[in-house]
C-alpha cells in the first residue's frame, strides 16, 4: 500500500471530547485523524493527545473565507473580497504551522453569478498570493470540488475538471485537489479514470459511500477497487475516511483498514 488512512473524528467518531476522539481513533490502528474545525477545539490539548497516542493530524479546514462549503456568506469567489480571502488562507497556513497540521482544505464558497470565469479567476488569484507561504511552513492547500446535488446546494465548484484547472494555474507543489469518491461519483461518476488519470493534481483523497455518506460497502461504489485504483496510480498521501458511520464506528474503521491493498 503507498497510501495512509486518515479518519475525519468529527464525523466518523462523533467525540466532542478532542482527546476521546484521538484515543478512539489510536484503538483502530490508524496512523492519522483530521478534523472539520481545529479552531473550534483546544489546539494544545488536541497536539498532545495525537502525540500521547503517536497519530499525525494529516488534515483541517481552513478559515472563513477559504473555508465555506456553503450556497451562501464569505468566499474566494469574488474578487472583491481577495484581501479577505487571502488573510483567511494565510490565517490557516499559521495554525496549520503552529500545530502540526500537514493539510489544510480549501472550500470556496457560493457561485456569485459573475461574469464567466469570474469567480474562477478569484480563486486561483487568491491561491497564488498565499502558495509562497505554504511552501514556506511546509503545508499543503488542497481545494476540494462538493456536489451540488445532494449536500451543497450553490456551492461554486462541483467539478474536479475546473479544479484541476485552478491547481495547474497556481503552479504551486503545495497546491493540489481534494478527490472527494462521494462528492464526485455524485457530480461525475466514472471516479477511477478520473482520477487516475489526472493524480498528479491530487494531493488528498476522501471517501464515504453513496448515497448516504456512510461507511464503504454500504452503497453503489465498489470500494475495493476503489483502493486499488489509488494504490495503482502510485499516490503516497493520504485517503481520509469522511462518512457517518452505520454501525459501530470503529469495527467500520477496522474494516476499511483490512480492505486495503
Amino acid at each position: 500500500m503507498t497510501f495512509t488512512i486518515s479518519a475525519n473524528t468529527d464525523i466518523v467518531f462523533g467525540e466532542s471530547d478532542p482527546r476521546e476522539a484521538v484515543a478512539a481513533a489510536a484503538e483502530t490502528g490508524l496512523d492519522a485523524i483530521e478534523y472539520w474545525s481545529v479552531d473550534s477545539t483546544d489546539r494544545e490539548e488536541l497536539r498532545a493527545a495525537c502525540d500521547e497516542h503517536g497519530l499525525a493530524i494529516s488534515a483541517s479546514t481552513c478559515f472563513g473565507h477559504a473555508g465555506n462549503s456553503g450556497g451562501e456568506g464569505p468566499s474566494m469567489t469574488d474578487p472583491d473580497l481577495h484581501e479577505e480571502s487571502v488573510a483567511d488562507l494565510e490565517r490557516s497556513v499559521e495554525m496549520a504551522a503552529e500545530i502540526g497540521i500537514e493539510t489544510m482544505i480549501v472550500t470556496v464558497g457560493p457561485e456569485r453569478n459573475l461574469p464567466p470565469g469570474t469567480e474562477h479567476r478569484a480563486i486561483v488569484r487568491t491561491l497564488r498570493a498565499v502558495a509562497p507561504e505554504a511552501e514556506e511552513a511546509g503545508v499543503s492547500l488542497v481545494v476540494e470540488p462538493l456536489n451540488r446535488a445532494v449536500d451543497h446546494g450553490g456551492y461554486y465548484l462541483d467539478t474536479s475538471y475546473e479544479a484541476y484547472e485552478i491547481v495547474d494555474a497556481v503552479d504551486s507543489p503545495n497546491v493540489g485537489v481534494l478527490f472527494d469518491v462521494y462528492h464526485q461519483q455524485i457530480t461525475e461518476g466514472n471516479v477511477i479514470e478520473n482520477f487516475s488519470e489526472h493524480v498528479e493534481f491530487i494531493d488528498y483523497f476522501h471517501i464515504a459511500d453513496v448515497p448516504g455518506r456512510h461507511e464503504p460497502g454500504t452503497g453503489e461504489v465498489n470500494y475495493e477497487n476503489v483502493l486499488e485504483a489509488i494504490d495503482e496510480t502510485g499516490y503516497d498521501g493520504y485517503v481520509g475516511l469522511e462518512y457517518s458511520p452505520r454501525s459501530d464506528a470503529e469495527e467500520t474503521v477496522e474494516s476499511v483498514l483490512d480492505s486495503v491493498p
